[in-house]
């Protein structure tokens, strides 16, 4: 059995033994793609246009590069505009060249510490006890 340790391939289990000799189980590996960008073109109908920016080395300097790269995803609403923060979730080929659904994201000023660290005790109301 093929071992995969990656925290970016998952691995669908086998589906069980077939009868006959001629078919094989294939062992179906996807790989976890989270992509986020900016929208930079809405002109199509329920499609947007992507631009996800990602760091790599250049292959002779070892420096790391901007690398950029334009999707098409799928916006059913027509509620993204230029300029917007999305994630890319990977889904079924919707048509020849869309292949993900843009889902909003909040603007990274916007977060609440709330969301992402637990209350301190001294951001609990409480009023002090009464000792006695």
């Amino acid at each position: 059995m093929l071992l995969l340790s990656s925290p970016f391939v998952s691995v669908s289990p086998p589906p069980p033994p077939l009868s006959s000799h001629g078919a094989r189980p294939t062992l179906r590996i996807e790989a976890a793609r989270q992509l986020t960008g900016r929208v930079v073109t809405t002109k199509a109908d329920k499609t947007v246009g992507v631009e996800v920016v990602r760091l790599a080395p250049h292959p002779k300097y070892k420096r790391r590069e901007r690398i950029k790269k334009k999707y098409q995803a799928h916006d059913p609403d027509n509620q993204f505009k230029v300029g917007d923060v999305v994630e890319l979730q990977p889904s079924r080929p919707i048509s020849k060249t869309k292949h993900f659904l843009a889902i909003p994201l909040p603007p990274r000023d916007t977060r609440r510490k709330s969301q992402l660290l637990p209350p301190l005790q001294s951001d609990d109301d409480q009023e002090p006890s009464s000792r006695e």
